[in-house]
């Protein structure tokens, strides 16, 4: 690319005030607005135009919200069906028993997470390890944002980075490289990935020791007395509780059967909580007194899936103008991505050395083998990299569903992650310095 013209700068500029605002613990939606309309109007030359892009620029991020909104609201719904009758509690004493503590709760959910995520990727793993595990792990006293760390940095971090099994994300990398499969890729990815997941999970765990360790005895008080204060269960009850897990199991090993994938597999989970939510209101409230009560679920769902994602929308509506596709639904047929414009830029103009070129590709992938090193390790680095950061452990709009499940602000969330991200990410390019 020869140059970078206002659009650009506009975006640059208006991404380093975002952090700025971020950096003074702020809300960025207004810093967002403002950045949409300067484009719409540096792209346009017309206020109406521009005050036009705001609303376009939500309505496109909202469409591709909308399906983890529906995903999160569904199991929230389902979540506030089976509490009315303590079948969750019912559900989680079982697990309960196997985590004993903070520590082993920490770790379960990240190793279930990563296996579930493996098989059926991250998003709808969410869900089902949320609705079955995520109880009892709160239960023993973690609390609700290092639970969310441990998922989200297993699931959308360590499974999604490597994804040796489904493959998605390696076949995209080889093809992009010029590889004609992705077996060169996932073997160079191997030291580099280890090294990523290791020190980054190992310093978040070892960040969550030191930051709860006057915080013990109240939850565990807390814990205790909430669970010496159920009554016997019902028989309805006990089938509920019996019957959610089964069919969430079920559903993943039609997952794994019929390869669903991605949003497919998202849409089994969420009509299977549905489904749940609704069987419930009717062996609590009977079947004349249902009809309103899957209404209530529904809209509760909902009102909290909202609430969570509203300020996303108008988030990601201003940083989706860094891809092609939605910079030209919002922008119009003749718009080019702006963050793939500015890192095709800088990769033209930055010198072309080993160090270098590790460095880059640990920010923003994308460099392939130009100079005398591993063009599949680069690849890898990139991919490694790429998903770490996009894939949703330090991008706030990334970690909407995994923080929207445990109820946690997404802000939060990145803030326990980005010191271990950070020194994962220090310690892979001192690796691929040295093996590449």
């Amino acid at each position: 690319m020869d140059s970078l013209g206002i659009l650009h700068y506009i975006y640059i500029i208006m991404v380093f005030v975002i952090i700025l605002t971020m950096s003074f613990r702020k809300d960025t939606v207004l810093p967002c607005i403002i950045g949409l309309f300067m484009i719409g109007l540096a792209s346009s030359g017309s206020v109406l135009t521009a005050v036009q892009v705001i609303f376009n620029a939500i309505i496109a991020a909202g469409k591709e919200f909308l399906g983890i909104i529906v995903i999160i609201s569904l199991v929230v719904a389902m979540s506030k069906a089976l509490g009315d009758i303590g079948a969750d509690k019912l559900m989680m004493s079982p697990i309960k028993k196997l985590m004993i503590n903070r520590n082993i709760a920490f770790w379960s959910l990240g190793l279930v997470m990563t296996t579930v995520s493996f098989i059926i990727w991250p998003s709808p793993a969410i869900a089902l390890v949320g609705a079955i595990m995520l109880p009892a792990a709160l239960k023993t006293g973690l609390p609700a944002v290092w639970a969310a760390a441990a998922m989200n940095l297993f699931g959308h971090g360590i499974a999604l980075s490597g994804d040796f099994f489904i493959q998605g994300a390696p076949d995209i990398t080889a093809k992009a490289a010029g590889f004609e499969n992705a077996s060169s890729i996932l073997s160079a990815s191997l030291p580099l990935w280890l090294t990523m997941s290791i020190v980054t999970v190992v310093t978040s765990f070892l960040m969550m020791r030191k930051d709860l360790k006057n915080m013990h005895v109240e939850i565990v008080a807390t814990a205790e007395l909430t669970s010496n204060s159920i009554t016997k269960p019902s028989s309805g009850t006990i089938f509920v509780a019996i019957a959610t897990p089964v069919a969430f199991l079920f559903d993943a090993y039609l997952m794994f059967k019929f390869k669903l994938r991605g949003g497919d597999a998202t849409a089994l989970v969420g009509g299977t909580a549905v489904i749940i939510m609704a069987m419930v209101t009717i062996i609590e409230h009977k079947l004349s007194n249902s009809f309103e009560k899957v209404t209530e679920y529904i809209r509760d769902g909902f009102i909290f899936g909202i609430k969570i994602f509203a300020p996303v929308i108008v988030i990601g509506a201003f940083f989706f103008l860094g891809s092609e596709g939605m910079a030209k639904e919002i922008l119009g047929p003749n718009a080019t991505g702006l963050l793939t414009d500015i890192g095709v830029y800088l990769a033209d103009r930055v010198p072309l050395s080993k160090f270098p070129v590790v460095i880059m590709q640990a920010l923003i992938g994308g460099i392939t083998g130009l100079i005398n090193i591993s063009k599949e390790g680069l690849a890898a680095l990139g991919q490694i990299s790429a998903i770490w950061v996009g894939g949703g452990t330090i991008i706030p709009w990334g970690v909407i569903p995994v923080a929207a499940i445990c109820g946690v602000e997404p802000a939060e969330l990145v803030r326990k992650n980005i010191i271990p991200v950070s020194v994962g990410f220090i310690a892979t390019v001192i690796v691929a310095v040295m093996i590449l």
